[in-house]
C-alpha cells in the first residue's frame, strides 16, 4: 500500500496560538526530517545516540506531521534491528551505514514496549493494514519480552542487563509508560482478532499496582515524570488524576517559564512540559495545556528545533546546548493531541482503547 503523501493541510492542525504557526510548523517537522538517517533511524541528535523510546515518539510526530514515509521507515528500522528476544538495546550508536551498533546492550521494558504505541499511531494514521500485518510479530515479541518482567505486585521490572540478568525494581514512569503501550498491544491485537487474555491480565495488574501500591516502585518522586506519568499513561484518572496533578503544581511548574525536570533544581525542560501538556489535555484542560506550551518558546532554536532545557538560576543558560528530536517531538504530539489530530487523539485519551482486567482482590 502507498502511504498518503502529507497535502497542504497535513500541518493544520499544528498551528496553535503562541506556539506554532503554520510556518513554523512546517521548519519543525524539517528540522526532525533532517535528523533522520537514510535508514530510518532518529537519533537524538547527529553525533549523538538513538535510543528505542525516543525513536518511536519522534516517529509518532512525523506521523501527526503528515509524514507518514518517514515514519514507516523509522518503524522498519526497528523491525530489521529487534533481537531475537523481542527487545531492543537501550542506546546505537548514530553511524550513517544501515546498522544498530549498541551503546548500552541493557534492555529496558519501557523502551521495548513503546512500539506498541508508535504501529498503533501510525495505523490509525494511515489506514495501512499490510503494515500492522508486517508488524504484528514485532508487537508480539516485544511485549512477551516485558511481561517477562512483571512482579507478582502487577509493577514491571524496569530492565535486564548486557548479561541478561533480571532488575526487579520497577520505575513509576516506566510501568505508567508500559500501561499505555499494553492497551496499544490490545488494541492491534483486536483489530486483527488474535485475543491476548493474558497482555488483559497484565494490563489490569498493572494499572491496579500504580494506582493503589506506590510502595511497590522505587522513590522517583522528585522527578517530574513520576508526577504526571501515571495519568498520562492512563492508569490515573478522573479526580484522583486532579487531585495528583494539582498537588504537584506548585512544585514542578514555573510559571512562564515551562516544568521542572528535577526538584528543587533549578531547571526546566521542554520534554516534561510537553508531556505535562499533553497530560493537560487528557483531563480536560485545554486552557491549561495551551498555557504551558506557550512558556517553554523560549526553548525554540533558529531552524526550529527545540533546546533540552534551561537554567533559570545563576548563569541562566541553555543547558546542555543539544536540540533533541524527542523534545521537538513531544511539543509536536501535545499541539497535534489540542489541534484535534485523530490518531493522537485516539493514542492519548485512551477512549477507544481496551482497558485490562484488573484483579478482584486489593492484594
Amino acid at each position: 500500500m502507498t502511504l498518503p503523501s502529507p497535502g497542504p493541510d497535513a500541518t493544520e492542525h499544528l498551528v496553535l496560538p503562541g506556539v506554532l504557526t503554520a510556518e513554523q510548523a512546517v521548519e519543525t517537522v524539517a528540522g526532525l526530517l533532517a535528523v533522520q538517517r537514510p535508514d530510518g533511524a532518529i537519533p537524538w541528535f547527529r553525533g549523538h545516540h538513538l535510543d528505542p523510546w525516543d525513536h518511536v515518539e519522534a516517529a509518532m510526530a512525523l506521523d501527526a506531521s503528515g509524514e507518514h514515509e518517514a515514519a514507516a521507515r523509522a518503524y522498519a528500522w526497528l523491525a530489521r534491528h529487534q533481537n531475537e528476544d523481542g527487545s531492543w538495546y537501550a542506546a546505537y550508536a548514530d553511524t550513517d551505514e544501515d546498522g544498530a551498533l549498541p551503546g548500552d546492550r541493557g534492555r529496558e521494558s519501557n523502551f521495548c514496549a513503546y512500539v506498541a504505541v508508535g504501529i498503533w499511531h501510525h495505523y490509525l494514521a494511515t489506514g495501512d493494514d499490510g503494515f500492522l500485518d508486517v508488524m504484528w510479530p514485532v508487537v508480539h515479541a516485544a511485549v512477551e519480552f516485558v511481561l517477562e518482567l512483571q512482579q507478582p505486585g502487577g509493577q514491571i521490572g524496569w530492565k535486564r542487563e548486557a548479561d541478561g540478568t533480571a532488575v526487579n525494581d520497577a520505575l513509576l514512569t516506566g510501568s505508567s509508560s508500559i500501561h499505555q503501550a499494553l492497551r496499544c498491544a490490545l488494541a492491534i491485537a483486536e483489530e486483527r482478532e488474535e485475543p491476548q487474555p493474558d497482555w488483559e491480565l497484565a494490563a489490569g495488574a498493572l494499572a491496579h499496582a500504580i494506582r493503589s501500591h506506590p510502595e511497590r516502585f522505587l522513590d522517583k518522586s522528585r522527578y517530574s515524570m513520576d508526577w504526571y506519568y501515571p495519568v498520562l499513561g492512563g492508569a490515573v484518572t478522573g479526580a484522583q488524576a486532579k487531585e495528583r496533578i494539582e498537588e504537584g503544581w506548585d512544585g514542578f511548574v514555573v510559571p512562564g517559564l515551562g516544568v521542572r525536570c528535577i526538584l528543587p533544581n533549578p531547571w526546566v525542560t521542554g520534554g516534561e512540559s510537553c508531556e505535562l501538556a499533553l497530560t493537560l489535555w487528557v483531563m480536560g484542560e485545554s486552557d491549561r495545556a495551551l498555557e504551558i506550551l506557550q512558556s517553554i518558546q523560549h526553548l525554540r532554536a533558529e531552524g526550529g528545533m527545540y533546546w533540552t532545557g534551561y537554567v533559570f538560576e545563576g548563569d541562566r543558560a541553555v543547558w546542555p546546548e543539544e536540540l533533541t528530536t524527542w523534545t521537538a517531538g513531544s511539543l509536536l504530539l501535545a499541539v497535534a493531541a489540542l489541534g484535534g489530530d485523530e490518531a493522537t487523539t485516539a493514542v492519548f485519551s485512551g477512549e477507544r482503547l481496551p482497558r485490562g482486567l484488573e484483579p478482584d482482590c486489593c492484594g
